[in-house]
């Protein structure tokens, strides 16, 4: 017999995700390519949760969403305060809902993930917030309490708004500094709008702002002002500025036209999307249409920009990855949706060179030729390392070439040397070139400025990003608090 209840649900309804636009359609255009759930749909899928003892999505989570109340509430119509319980860990529930990798985290540590799916806890998510901006239950910041103290924030991205948002709600006057001329960092220039619209990201910005939050933006620290005159402009810092240098390729012919890092490939396609004048893109050198296109890189840098090459009209995709599927770093989601739009992935292969077109047609730039192949060799997976993963080893004599006049190293990030561009170089960095901080303070090896995202912990998620931004501003109230308290003992 059928349960009556809206909970527990997973033995009698079977998983559902929002449908998704077919692959001949959505490679067309840039909008998301998941459409919203509707309210019994969205009511369901999140009657599906077991109330399980232990949480494993919730342990699995960076900012420790309390996924299974949220559910409950969604499944029993309780939206708004279902909207309450998701905003109260997480700053952008509408932004994570869309782009965090489910299969890797909440979703993949479901415990009825075996048999029965998991819960569809992305899409619920984002159903629950795109609802509470509809029905005005996203209000701008009032905090209980204004306090004289300033905070500067330097750098726009996930962490350092994160940061900002709690540091408002707690009195705090909050300056953002950023060199880009949008607030959103990484979710308005790496991310295609075809997983993330970016009026989700300016609508939250535009909110802020609204709560006082003061952005200043084309705002370069090294350029506009050193750290040193942050600090005294400042009680305290925050550096968020996370890790942009592209890691380098070192191969022949590594140096010829058309072969281009990933973020600048993709912040052209993103600005010109946004209505940007991108001269880079207009003069074809970063426009994939009618060209192949070979993507290095198994992450989902590298799956935004075989998605985003397909969706710009190129004659053909290839991803040359030097593991195998089961080994990929990146959602397996997202390799599925490339999959079904049309890139084609070439497993255990890495490149070797990038080959010149033969013809020496005249380029732009003196003495530079364009790519016209990527020349790779095939691989094998061998013995594990310290961390568990196989090594890929090179098979002699596996060469073989890849048609090539569009080549994107989507290789991964490093940090850039921030004590040298902010003319601050009493701060320590560790071996990696990552701010060195103390990890229960969060401060830095200078008195009063903090760091957190990526800039610290290396390249990662958006989701991390934001746990490290709330937790740095919990870190910089406690300093700030405690050097309150001896002052007004003083004025005593």
């Amino acid at each position: 017999m059928a349960t009556t209840s809206k909970l527990l649900r997973f033995v009698e309804i079977e998983q559902q995700t929002p449908e998704k636009r077919a692959a001949t359609e959505r490679k067309r255009d840039f909008d998301e390519i998941y459409e919203a759930f509707s309210p019994d749909a969205a009511a369901t899928q999140a009657g599906r949760c077991s109330q399980c003892g232990v949480p494993f999505c919730q342990v699995n989570c960076p900012v420790s969403n309390n996924i299974p109340d949220w559910l409950k509430l969604t499944a029993e119509g309780r939206l708004e305060e279902a909207y309450e319980v998701s905003q109260a860990t997480n700053t952008f529930p509408e932004i994570c809902g869309r782009i965090c990798p489910q299969d890797r985290l909440c979703e993949g540590n479901c415990v009825i993930e075996k048999g029965f799916d998991s819960v569809t806890i992305g899409s619920v998510e984002k159903y629950v917030t795109d609802t509470a901006w509809e029905k005005g239950w996203v209000k701008p910041i009032v905090p209980p309490v204004e306090r004289a103290q300033s905070i500067a924030i330097i750098g726009a991205g996930p962490g350092g708004l994160a940061a900002a948002e709690n540091l408002r709600r707690k009195g705090y006057k909050v300056h953002v500094y950023d060199r880009y001329d949008r607030v959103g960092g990484l979710m308005i220039y790496g991310i295609p709008n075809f997983k993330l619209e970016k009026d989700v990201v300016l609508r939250r910005a535009e909110q802020f702002e609204k709560s006082g939050i003061v952005f200043h933006l084309n705002f370069e620290v090294g350029r506009d002002a050193t750290l040193a005159e942050l600090r005294a402009k400042h009680d305290a810092v925050l550096i968020a500025t996370g890790v942009y240098k592209a890691r380098v390729l070192e191969a022949p012919g590594a140096g010829l036209e058309n072969v281009v890092k990933a973020m600048t490939y993709l912040t052209a396609s993103n600005r010109k999307g946004l209505g940007d004048d991108v001269p880079e893109f207009d003069s074809g050198a970063l426009d994939a249409a009618g060209k192949h296109v070979v993507v290095i890189g198994g992450g989902d840098t590298a799956m935004d920009c075989v998605r985003t090459a397909i969706r710009q009209g190129a004659k053909s995709v290839k991803c040359l990855y030097r593991r195998d599927k089961k080994n990929m770093p990146g959602s397996q989601r997202e390799v599925a949706n490339a999959e079904e739009e049309g890139v084609e992935f070439v497993w255990l292969a890495a490149p070797e060179a990038f080959v010149a077109k033969a013809a020496k047609a005249k380029t732009k730039k003196a003495g530079a030729e364009p790519v016209g192949a990527v020349r790779a060799y095939r691989m094998r997976l061998g013995i594990a390392d310290a961390t568990g993963r196989q090594v890929p080893e090179k098979i002699e004599g596996s060469s073989f070439e890849l048609p090539c006049d569009l080549a994107i190293e989507a290789l991964g990030f490093d940090p850039e040397d921030v004590p040298a561009m902010f003319g601050a170089p009493e701060l320590s960095v560790t071996r990696w070139g990552t701010l060195k901080v103390n990890h229960r303070t969060m401060m830095t090896s200078l008195d009063g400025v903090f760091a957190a995202g990526d800039i610290v912990r290396g390249a990662s998620l958006v989701v991390w990003a934001i746990r490290d931004g709330r937790d740095a501003a919990d870190q910089i109230h406690k300093f700030l608090a405690a050097k309150v308290k001896p002052a007004a003992a003083a004025a005593e």
